[in-house]
């Protein structure tokens, strides 16, 4: 009889589907499993490598099928995608994902445990928050320009409307000053609890070595640092530092051919929030220096020099993302490169 060598699940919310093969890639079974009946099925079921593709939920699964004794991998949407055949469906989705994890070049994605996506939460109910409160100072803004009342860009200029609707500044209509005001109580609201994930995130950066670490590093302040350390795999994932830029998307898209090489935008694939955090700061150190005309570093000086800011600043993030790198795989602190004159 031949043996199960590799099982492909594709995940859903109720019902899901398994496809199994052999150590050839033969076909031995494609079954549809509702969700209570998975751990059940798959106990049944000789030690295995179980495939599925990497998304929120994968994590919790991979977590529950390794106690069961099966070697687990999770791959990437994008790298399952060129195996579906023709039509898209639940089982030629479990097929591709069978036949994806079977390709001895193929990348996976390391399963998280819960202390992982535990401290990965607060950044992204914090991301969640802060778009609430840009949400919000959007409406107030589009409302009250609705009466004439305009103020300049930037968080700092809203305080000027929020006067005018607290203060009773003639030009906005009774009528609407109360639904205005609800939108500043959300918005302090909101601020308040922007305030109480910063005041947790700088605490967590206290306590943990490696977030100290990392803030030796031009750029990365409290909230990048415990990021990195929350939302990065380990670092032997990565053979070099440039491997772990090219995960957070800031190299460029090739589309060469024949031998000459075009280069395009980045390829923004990986963390989307290591990714802006890191853009972020080395937007801010750029800034500085084009603001001040000088700065120390002779190679941020060259390529201010030489190339447009926005490229500056993407290439900073590269350069900061592969110093990281270094960092958490060798451990130290960040010693900036000595001038000679």
């Amino acid at each position: 009889m031949l043996e199960v060598n590799t099982i492909g699940l594709d995940l859903a919310k109720n019902l899901f589907q398994a496809h199994g093969s052999d150590a050839s890639g033969a076909v031995l079974f494609r079954k549809k499993l509702r969700r209570d009946h998975v751990l059940r099925f798959l106990a049944a079921q000789p030690a295995c490598m179980v495939a599925m593709e990497a998304c929120a939920r994968s994590h919790y699964w991979a977590r529950e099928i390794a106690k069961l004794g099966h070697d687990v991998r999770l791959t990437a949407p994008g790298y399952v995608k060129p195996f579906v055949k023709r039509q898209k469906n639940d089982a030629a989705d479990a097929e591709a994902i069978c036949e994806a994890a079977q390709r001895p070049t193929m990348r996976f994605v390391a399963a998280k445990s819960e202390e992982q996506q535990a401290a990965a939460m607060v950044f992204r109910v914090r991301d969640l928050v802060v778009r609430q409160r840009t949400q919000t100072i959007n409406a107030i803004r589009g409302h009250l320009a609705e009466f004439g009342l305009v103020a300049a860009q930037s968080l700092f200029h809203v305080a000027k409307l929020v006067a005018a609707i607290e203060d009773k500044i003639p030009g906005i209509p009774e009528a609407a000053r109360p639904i205005l005001s609800l939108l500043v109580a959300q918005l302090r609201s909101l601020d308040q609890r922007i305030a109480l994930f910063d005041r947790e995130i700088a605490q967590r950066a206290r306590e943990d070595a490696q977030a100290r670490r990392l803030m030796t590093i031009p750029g990365i302040g409290p909230i990048t640092a415990t990021a990195i350390a929350a939302l990065s795999p380990s670092t032997q994932t990565f053979k070099r530092g440039r491997d772990f830029a090219a995960w957070l998307g800031l190299t460029p898209l090739q589309r060469s051919s024949g031998g000459k090489q075009k280069l395009g935008e980045t390829s923004r694939m990986g963390e989307r929030t290591l990714r802006r955090l890191l853009i972020i700061g080395a937007s801010a150190i750029v800034r500085w220096a084009m603001r001040k005309g000088s700065t120390a570093d002779a190679w941020l000086s060259r390529m201010l020099e030489r190339k447009p800011p926005m490229l500056v600043i993407v290439a900073l993030a590269n350069k900061t993302a592969r110093i990281v790198w270094a960092l958490l795989a060798r451990g130290g602190t960040y010693r900036a490169t000595a001038v000679t004159g």
